[in-house]
This record gives structure tokens, sequence and C-alpha cells, in this order.
């Protein structure tokens, strides 16, 4: 059971989106922190869970909670979370059963002779 960042919830891991904080040095030495999508589950370092929605991602980056969770300083650039939760919620819905033609349906009965 893991707790979303946004809402608060528990749910189980494969419900919710692994986000981590990358660390970086620009050219004059300072250190910024930028938060990717952990897909693989598999990145080293401090994780944090958040469902994969846009309510979730906006209370999160309300409450700050990104920087709490990953014990990081300053706001993180959470732009790749961004990018991904809508990519994930804007991709199409599967088809319902009832749209499928007859042909689609009973194709893997049709034996061939």
């Amino acid at each position: 059971m893991r707790t979303c960042i946004g809402c608060r919830k528990r749910e189980l891991a494969v419900e919710l989106l692994r986000v981590v904080a990358v660390g970086n040095v620009d050219g004059a030495g300072n250190r910024s922190s930028t938060v990717t999508v952990d897909l693989a589950r598999k990145l080293p370092g401090r994780g944090a869970w958040l469902h994969p929605t846009p309510h979730c991602l906006d209370a999160a980056i309300r409450r700050r909670a990104f920087g709490r969770a990953l014990r990081i300083t300053g706001s993180p650039d959470v732009s790749a979370v961004v990018e991904h939760v809508s990519a994930v919620n804007s991709a199409e819905a599967p088809e319902p059963p009832g749209n499928r033609t007859g042909s689609e349906e009973h194709e893997h009965t049709v034996k061939s002779r």
C-alpha cells in the first residue's frame, strides 16, 4: 500500500505513478531538482507516489508535496510529470465491447480448411 501525495488516499502501488527527484547542476554550479516519472519503478533514490490524474497532480503542486515527499529543498521542476499525466489522460479510452463489428467478434472462431 502506498499513499498518493496529492489526495493522501492509500492505494496499491500498481494503481499509482512513482516519481523520483533527479538532481541537476547548471553551469554556474546551482543545484536544482527535476521530478521525473519512474515507469519501471527501479530508479534509485527516494520515490513518491501519485494517482495519474490531473486532480491529484494539481493538489500535489498546490500543497508543495513533491519537495516534502522527496525531501528536496526549493521548488522542483515537475514539468515531466505534468506532461506524462496529461498524455495518460488525453489518450483515447478503449472502445466499449458493444461497438465491435461482427467480423471482429467471431474472427477467432473461423476455421481454415
